[in-house]
């Protein structure tokens, strides 16, 4: 699953892209690592206690990208980065509840490529045509830390050719899609998980 992706644009732009207030956010573009932290934008329920009322503005928050693993993961120290399984325990209620649902921005992302006759991996960078900054679907949690993760979609033609079996959940470029998954029931929500066009996408 991709272990980098690019957010080339800065907090003011960003906010433009998603009609969101960018408030104070300090980001001014680059790239996202595992463990560091980066813009996402949130239904704006998550420091509002009590019941709901009525939907609140849209927020763009910092987060790290990764979720601590489960107790009972073999490898407890590695972040969890992206979701394959959607009916996992770990993260069933979280998906179900929209309020944890939430969009990453980028730019591009990462993916390795099939070992080489050199028996090395390259990278390879993919951006979407059709829009300069597009949303990744995500979901937050909160234990030890305020993290974030990808979810992940069946690889397009293009990333089946770079021997990937999955790629990140790419949002169309519409509001209309971003408040399904900000906001709507989960059998609307899990159908916004498919792969995005090979048509529509670019090796940067």
């Amino acid at each position: 699953m991709t272990m980098l992706y690019r957010l080339d644009a800065d907090a003011a732009a960003i906010g433009d892209a998603f009609g969101v207030d960018a408030g104070n956010d300090p980001w001014s573009g680059g790239h996202v690592a595992p463990a560091s932290f980066a813009p996402i934008i949130t239904a704006g329920r998550e420091f509002i206690a009590g019941p709901a009322k009525g939907r609140q503005p849209w927020r763009m928050v910092p987060r790290l990208w990764g979720v601590p693993p489960p107790p009972s993961a073999h490898e407890a120290a590695r972040p969890v980065l992206s979701v394959r399984n959607t009916q996992s325990p770990f993260w069933v209620g979280n998906l179900r509840n929209p309020e944890f649902r939430c969009l990453v921005p980028a730019t591009g992302f990462m993916e390795w490529g099939r070992v080489g006759p050199d028996g090395k991996r390259r990278q390879h960078w993919f951006a979407c045509a059709d829009q300069p900054v597009f949303a990744m679907a995500a979901v937050w949690k909160d234990s030890e830390a305020p993290g974030f993760a990808l979810m992940s979609a069946a690889p397009n033609a293009v990333l089946k050719q770079a021997g990937r079996d999955a790629m990140p959940a790419i949002l169309p470029p519409d509001r209309g899609a971003w408040a399904i998954w900000l906001h709507g029931g989960w059998d609307k929500a899990e159908k916004l998980l498919q792969p995005y066009s090979s048509s529509l996408m670019r090796e940067a």
